[in-house]
C-alpha cells in the first residue's frame, strides 16, 4: 500500500532525477500496491489493472541576464512552478537582493555558467543579455546543449546578424531554426513586465505541445505536510473534464488541499470522500460521470468521466 513513507521517497528520489516510474495496482489482490520501477522494469508492458506513469522533475528555466526584463520574467517564471537560474557575470545584476525567488544566481561568465549548471536535458534557455555578443556567446553555448527552447531577445536586424554568425561558425542550420528570435509571442509587449508576459506565453505554448506529467511543487509541499492524510489522483478520463491523467492534490484533516484536480463540485466532493479515509494505507478509486443529467447533480455541464485514486498518506 502507498503511504506517507513512499510518497516521501518518491518525492525525494523526484528532487534527484529527471524523470522516476511508478506503478499502482488499481484492482485485485495487490490493489493499492506501489512499486517504484528500475530501468528494466520499465521496458517491460505493463500487467493488466496497474496505472504506470513516468513523472518529470520540474522544468527548468536559464535566465541569460539580469536586467529589467528578468525581474518580472523570473516572478512569472515561479508562478508558473519552473525551477529558475539567474546567470549574469554583473555582481550588482545577479544577487539574492535583487532575484530573492530564483532558486539559483550564477554570478559569472555566461559561457561557464552555462557550462557549469546541471539543467538537463529538457531546459528551457531565455537569453535576455545588455548586448549583441554576450547574446552570441549564450547561443553558441547552448547550441551545444539538449533543451525543450531557445530564445532571444532583440530586434529583427540584431537576431539576423547572430544568425549569419552561428552559421558561420558552422552551426548547423535545422539548430538555428529553432531559436525563437525575436522572443516572445506577438501581443505589442512594451514594458518590461509585458515583455515577460510575451515571453510566459511563448514557453507555455510550446511546453504544452508535449506535456509530461510531474509532481507540482505544491504538490511536494503537501506530501512533507503531517497534517495532510490523502492523495488524490485522476487515473483516467474521457471526454471534457477539467484536468487531465496524472494530476493530484493533496488533502489535509482540515480539509485544507495542495494543487488541484480542476476545482468545482467534483474537487469537492474527492475533498470530502478524502477526509472520510480513517485507516492508514487505505486505498479507494471513485468515478465521476460528468455527461448530462448525471453532471448535473455535481453542478457540472462539461461532460465525459473521471476515475480518481484516493490513497492514505
Amino acid at each position: 500500500m502507498a503511504d506517507r513513507k513512499m510518497y516521501l521517497q518518491i518525492a525525494e528520489l523526484f528532487a534527484r532525477r529527471d524523470e522516476i516510474t511508478i506503478e499502482t495496482t488499481l484492482s485485485g489482490g495487490q490493489a493499492g500496491r506501489k512499486k517504484i520501477l528500475s530501468g528494466e522494469e520499465r521496458m517491460l508492458p505493463p500487467e493488466e489493472h496497474v496505472y504506470r506513469e513516468t513523472l518529470y522533475g520540474r522544468s527548468r528555466a536559464v535566465v541569460c541576464g539580469g536586467g529589467h526584463v528578468s525581474l518580472a520574467l523570473v516572478r512569472f517564471l515561479k508562478m508558473l512552478d519552473f525551477h529558475v537560474t539567474v546567470i549574469d557575470q554583473r555582481e550588482e545584476f545577479a544577487n539574492r537582493e535583487r532575484f530573492p525567488d530564483a532558486d539559483e544566481i550564477l554570478c559569472m561568465d555566461f559561457p561557464e555558467g552555462l557550462d557549469r549548471g546541471k539543467f538537463g536535458e529538457h531546459a528551457y534557455y531565455i537569453i535576455v543579455t545588455r548586448g549583441h555578443k554576450d547574446d552570441y556567446n549564450c547561443l553558441s553555448a547552448i547550441l551545444k546543449l539538449k533543451s525543450d527552447y531557445v530564445g532571444m531577445i532583440g530586434s529583427r536586424g540584431k537576431v539576423a546578424l547572430s544568425f549569419e554568425k552561428l552559421r558561420q561558425d558552422g552551426f548547423p542550420e535545422e539548430e538555428i531554426r529553432k531559436i525563437h528570435a525575436p522572443i516572445g509571442l506577438s501581443i505589442g509587449a512594451q514594458t518590461p513586465a509585458e515583455i515577460g508576459v510575451s515571453i510566459c506565453a511563448e514557453i507555455i505554448q510550446e511546453k504544452n505541445k508535449y506535456p509530461r506529467k510531474t509532481l507540482e511543487e505544491e504538490v511536494l509541499r503537501g506530501i512533507r505536510d503531517e497534517n495532510a492524510v490523502t492523495m488524490v489522483t485522476v487515473v483516467e478520463k474521457s471526454g471534457s473534464s477539467p484536468r487531465g491523467e496524472g494530476t493530484r492534490m493533496v488533502v489535509c484533516r482540515d480539509g485544507s488541499i495542495y494543487g488541484t484536480i480542476g476545482g468545482g463540485p467534483i474537487e469537492f466532493a474527492a475533498v470530502r470522500e478524502a477526509q472520510s479515509f480513517s485507516d492508514a494505507g487505505g486505498f479507494s478509486i471513485r468515478e465521476y460521470d460528468l455527461s448530462n443529467s448525471k453532471a448535473a447533480t455535481l453542478g457540472m455541464v462539461c461532460g465525459g468521466k473521471v476515475k480518481v485514486l484516493f490513497e492514505k498518506l
